[in-house]
């Protein structure tokens, strides 16, 4: 475990090539300084870098910005949550797998959605550490489970994949909505014209279901079909830019 201190003083002197963490709990990262609006979650194990020590808001909370390893996704982490970090003893190497490779886990990345909607759970915006997830983190948090890294974001992942036709979909594949400009929502298709995905109350469900590609569905359905915007097929895992 390290300390605000031991930041200070690793960041003084490597902040040209900064030392990489892992977290020893899972940590919540947030959208600003003052830490009131979740960004991302971030799973015991994974890798980060700080980027600026410290940093402190206009109302006195104090927080730290970081950059995941994984998928390169910035966040803030909060200062108390320091003492979850040990400087990682070797640094993140992403794996480069093959299309077929990827096409041989996808069962796999199915059943952990199909397990994750057995447990108790409701939406949560920025989660993507079970039981609670957003779309895109449910998403990312599938793929990883079998060893692909998917980017953290819905339109992240859109732009990261293949396009395909809604009528060549294969169980695996992902389904994005939003508007014309932006997509806003991803599911992961499972065949049937069905798709799994993590959706708020205000569309009719708090939490991880199952709904259909169709304009005859039910109301939750219709609703996202109304928003559908394309589909891709995974064929690389992500490697990280920075």
């Amino acid at each position: 475990m390290v300390s605000l201190t031991d930041l200070q003083a690793a960041f003084e002197v490597s902040s040209s090539q900064p030392v990489e963490y892992q977290c020893q709990a899972h940590l919540n990262l947030y959208d600003g300084p003052e830490s009131d609006r979740l960004a991302t979650q971030a799973a015991k194990g994974r890798h980060l870098q700080i980027l600026s020590i410290p940093a402190t808001s206009s109302n006195g909370a104090t927080a730290i910005p970081v950059r995941l390893c994984e998928d390169d996704y910035p966040g803030w982490l909060r200062v108390e949550d320091v003492a979850e970090l040990a400087i990682a003893t070797t640094a993140y190497q992403a794996i480069a797998l093959s299309a077929a490779e990827i096409q041989t886990r996808l069962p796999e990345a199915i059943a952990f959605t199909y397990a994750a909607m057995q447990q108790a759970n409701y939406y949560l915006w920025g989660g993507t550490v079970g039981p609670n997830y957003d779309c895109s983190g449910l998403m990312q948090a599938a793929f990883t489970s079998v060893g692909i890294q998917l980017p953290r974001d819905a339109y992240q992942q859109e732009a990261f994949i293949q396009p395909v036709a809604i009528e060549e979909l294969q169980p695996g594949d992902l389904v994005f909505f939003g508007s014309p400009a932006k997509a806003t929502h991803v599911g992961l298709y499972v065949g049937d014209h069905s798709y799994i995905h993590s959706s708020g109350k205000e569309q009719g469900r708090n939490g991880i279901g199952i709904d259909r590609l169709s304009e005859q569905g039910d109301i939750v359905s219709q609703t996202y079909y109304r928003q559908l915007r394309g589909a891709g097929r995974v064929m690389a895992s992500y490697q990280p830019q920075s």
